[in-house]
């Protein structure tokens, strides 16, 4: 349990997860690494997209939400056979 509260706090901003794995990539695309160093850059990568993806899905599912309250039935946009976006 406190590793998954350590493990939450430690979750960067979406703006933070991409800037580094945009700096990762370009880390990768320049080359002149050991291969050691290579795997591990990309391992890092790897986990920054999907604390990124992780953001979006949630900002997605915040949207379809208001979506539902806005329409005033109080379910996803989904649910009604429309599509969210």
């Amino acid at each position: 349990m406190a590793e998954e509260q350590e493990a939450v706090s430690e979750t960067p901003s979406y703006e933070k997860a991409r800037d580094e794995l945009a700096e990762v990539v370009r880390d990768l695309e320049k080359g002149g690494l050991t291969l050691e160093e290579s795997l591990a850059l990309w391992e890092r990568g790897e986990k920054l997209a999907k604390v990124c993806e992780q953001w979006l899905e949630g900002a997605r599912a915040r949207l379809v939400a208001a979506q539902a309250v806005e329409e005033g039935d109080g379910k996803p946009a989904e649910e009604n056979g429309e599509t969210p976006f």
